[in-house]
């Protein structure tokens, strides 16, 4: 099982994703920097990234859901892995965090994705096998009406990235 990384996708690529589904999150415009953390599964060939959120106040009141999981209690954020996307390594960009950061902001939200990194890996299993857990029960119809409704169609995004890729690479 590999390590987590912090990674930036593809805003194209989303972009056309968002097409079909209207679930994929953004990670472009006020939300530029938004990173979706590294590989929590890979499902016939497929990687798999979830979106990172930060902390909110909210985060420490709610509870662990299957379709989301706090990072340290909601301290660090959440993973939002209901909005989890197949992508390949072409469509994505791995995030330097020991670069030299030179505005404050920057500092700050380098610390949060160091934090959220290392938790992440800390109990990268139970976050792959949470993963894993909630993409079988969606993809056999068998998760509950309401966190169904709030996850991707990872099927349909399976198919539309393998299209999306083979036109990049044409």
């Amino acid at each position: 099982m590999n390590n987590f990384i912090i990674v930036k996708v593809n805003s194209d690529y989303c972009n056309y994703l968002r097409q079909f589904d209207n679930k994929v999150p953004y990670n472009v415009g006020g939300k530029d920097l938004r990173p979706f953390i590294g590989v929590l599964l890979e499902i016939d060939d497929m990687k798999y990234f979830a979106p990172l959120s930060s902390p909110k106040p909210k985060h420490l009141s709610m509870k662990n859901k299957p379709d989301l999981i706090k990072i340290d209690d909601g301290k660090l954020g959440v993973v939002n892995i209901n909005n989890m996307i197949p992508v390949y390594d072409n469509l994505i960009k791995v995030i330097d965090l020991n670069k030299e950061c030179i505005v404050k902001e920057e500092k700050q939200y380098n610390t949060l994705l160091k934090k959220q990194l290392k938790w992440l890996n800390l109990n990268k299993s139970n976050i792959y096998d949470k993963a894993l857990k909630l993409y079988d029960k969606y993809v056999s119809g068998k998760l509950n009406n309401y966190n169904s409704f709030r996850c991707c169609d990872f099927k349909l995004l399976e198919e539309k990235c393998k299209e999306y890729n083979k036109t990049i690479k044409e």
